[in-house]
């Protein structure tokens, strides 16, 4: 499998190295066409990778093309690859570029529009993709393949699960991190350390993260399982009631979902 990556920012780079540590596709099957020189330089001479400075010649031999670009770049990169097109699957993600867009810019139906999320960067992320119907099912298949190396994959048929997924996952990681904060802070501000108020709310994280996902049992359940009646924790968790703990999160992923849906 050939994959050509147009663009090599952050998201880019961090797909070519879980391609290439996973052994989805050896580092010389692997061409990245970047604008900027040295940024071509950097990704051959860290991953191995081929670069070039053609994105038209670069885009004819590959059978995956992914466009790893911004947003505002997005229009002038489709007019530049468009008439390479003939077999390749395009998978972009790039962030508000719906499956129409892409295809109508492209003139070329074979799209996948994918959104992995920031833990993507370290092989731990959560991507949402979909496709057009016309898509293969070997297209799909390669698709799985390398969004999978980014962490977890999830395939939604319909694109507006897109817009939910961005809202939840996507941003997501802004949530857990302001959370991360604020517990760190809370234990400073009772006393404890900055380095041992962070350790204790990282693991804590990371632990309850896991008894969900090990346990099997519903989040309410385990939460009904630490708190004693009347003890620190029913306490802690009326507090969080009061100041709406809950209901701020419901609000703050509808907003983030009516936005995605706006781009």
């Amino acid at each position: 499998m050939r994959i050509t990556f147009i663009g090599g920012g952050v998201m880019g780079e961090a797909m070519i190295k879980c391609l290439v540590d996973q052994k989805v596709v050896s580092p010389s099957d692997i061409v990245v066409s970047d604008i900027n020189e040295l940024r071509r330089e950097v990704l051959s001479r860290e991953y191995k990778v081929k670069a070039s400075a053609d994105s038209k010649r670069a885009v004819e031999n590959a059978d995956v093309v992914i466009l790893a670009i911004k947003p505002r770049d997005l229009a002038a990169v489709m007019e530049t690859i468009k008439d390479s097109l003939k077999q390749q699957a395009v998978l972009s993600i790039v962030a508000g570029a719906s499956l129409s867009t892409l295809t109508e810019g492209l003139g070329y139906p074979s799209v996948i529009r994918a959104m992995p999320n920031m833990p993507a960067q370290i092989g731990q992320g959560m991507t949402v993709w979909t496709t057009m119907a016309e898509l293969s099912k070997e297209h799909k298949k390669i698709a799985r393949s390398i969004l999978s190396a980014l962490g977890k994959e999830i395939y939604f048929a319909n694109e507006e699960y897109i817009n939910m997924a961005t809202a939840l996952s996507g941003s997501g990681p802004a949530y857990v991190f302001l959370f991360i904060e604020a517990l760190t802070d809370a234990g400073v501000n009772i006393g404890l350390s900055c380095k041992d108020a962070k350790e204790l709310a990282l693991q804590t994280i990371l632990g309850s993260t896991e008894m969900v996902q090990k346990v099997g049992k519903h989040p309410a359940e385990l939460r009904n399982m630490v708190t004693s009646p009347g003890g620190t924790t029913a306490a802690a968790l009326a507090q969080l009631e009061k100041g709406g703990f809950r209901s701020s999160i419901l609000e703050a992923v509808v907003e983030a979902y009516e936005k995605a849906r706006r781009l």
